[in-house]
């Protein structure tokens, strides 16, 4: 793997654990609220777990196709 493919890893995995993390934070403060959209939470909590799979996938070397 070149220089620049460790980069753009790298890069790639870096834009997706600060995803992550904000989606957390983000699910934490609507947690905290008394009129919660839950349906709103759900479908927060889906979107970190797929950042997450492809945090996996990165991380095993595979670029996994990012939809923006």
């Amino acid at each position: 793997m070149s220089d620049q493919d460790n980069n753009t890893k790298h890069r790639v995995l870096e834009q997706l654990k600060i995803e992550h993390r904000d989606l957390d934070d983000v699910i934490r403060r609507l947690n905290s609220d008394a009129d919660v959209d839950q349906l709103q939470i759900q479908r927060l909590k889906k979107r970190k777990l797929s950042i997450k799979d492809q945090i996996n996938k990165v991380k095993s070397g595979g670029i996994p196709d990012i939809i923006a």
